[in-house]
């Protein structure tokens, strides 16, 4: 194959390049860093080629000429796949017309994967989202990382007071999984944050870096993508999205029932247990150190918001 190369930056666990082979040949590459994972990595591309099969837009792999999904030579491995041109992703938040075509998508891929035989769907308690005293331990092994410290610049003072703030709301967390009903439980994307959600204007473009087949809660799920902390932060009426979101995926997905209460209570108790990313003021900065501390800014006040609108019976 002829043409150009060059990397794209994104990406945590591979990296990542765009293959331009000309007029209608334009690849998004995957190199992938630790040989360990590529049975995982193997079932993730099946999981998205079950899903594209369901009308679900996602990438259409390319195999190697062997016919395999990821080429190995021993040194190299990696996986080719089309290139979704001129997308975006959802992290600038979603808004106007996006929460229906988020919605609508969603609930398609969900009633696509519940046919998916890695596991039959059920219902399991709420409680089952969060392991709470796994969370409580995590803050606590946190809070005491920074209390041995000897000074603390802004970022790990920031950090370690909401990381305190969060542990001791840990109880109001529970609470909100024990008010809620059974939940759902499916095969479902595993990974639907905003990075891998690609928007062409309003339109979902493609659903990206599907993981392998598990059942998830499909409250949580929805939640990952409909309360968005960067969404919540932008100040738009995030609530009355949310509601279009929730009401496109019931059109698609009639035989799951959700409700607004319980997604922001899902959302809510999930990133008041989440620590990610407090530690980040304790690691050597990476390049997009600034950003990644914005973005724990923006979830501290998204679960502080998601929590006073539970409060008042909004949700």
């Amino acid at each position: 194959m002829s043409g150009t190369i060059s990397r794209i930056r994104s990406g945590t666990a591979t990296d990542n390049f765009l293959v331009d082979a000309g007029p209608g040949q334009r690849w998004f590459a995957k190199v992938y860093r630790d040989r360990s994972v590529l049975s995982d990595e193997l079932a993730a591309i099946e999981l998205t080629s079950f899903a594209r099969s369901g009308g679900v837009p996602a990438p259409a792999l390319r195999p190697a000429v062997t016919g395999h999904r990821i080429s190995d030579d021993g040194e190299i491995a990696m996986s080719l796949w089309e290139y979704v041109e001129g997308a975006e992703t959802a992290e600038g938040g979603l808004a106007g017309r996006r929460w229906a075509t988020v919605g609508a998508v969603l609930g398609t891929m969900h009633r696509h994967l519940a046919q998916h035989p890695a596991y039959r769907p059920s219902s399991e308690p709420a409680t089952g989202l969060c392991d709470l005293p796994a969370a409580q331990a995590r803050y606590d092994q946190l809070i005491e990382a920074y209390r041995g410290c000897t000074t603390l610049d802004d970022d790990q003072a920031w950090a370690l007071d909401t990381a305190l703030h969060r542990r001791s709301l840990l109880p109001q967390a529970q609470s909100l999984l024990l008010s809620l009903p059974p939940l759902h439980v499916q095969i479902a994307h595993g990974d639907l944050a905003a990075p891998n959600v690609m928007m062409r204007g309003d339109d979902v473009a493609a659903v990206i870096d599907f993981q392998p087949p598990s059942p998830h809660f499909l409250a949580w799920e929805i939640a990952r993508i409909g309360c968005d902390p960067r969404t919540i932060a932008s100040g738009t009426d995030w609530l009355t999205g949310l509601s279009l979101l929730i009401d496109a995926y019931e059109q698609e997905n009639p035989t799951v029932h959700i409700d607004l209460q319980t997604i922001v209570a899902a959302g809510c108790a999930y990133t008041l247990a989440s620590t990610y990313p407090l530690r980040a003021p304790l690691e050597p900065p990476t390049v997009d150190h600034a950003g990644l501390i914005r973005y724990g800014h923006d979830r501290h006040r998204a679960a502080l918001e998601m929590l006073d609108v539970l409060s008042a019976g909004q949700g």
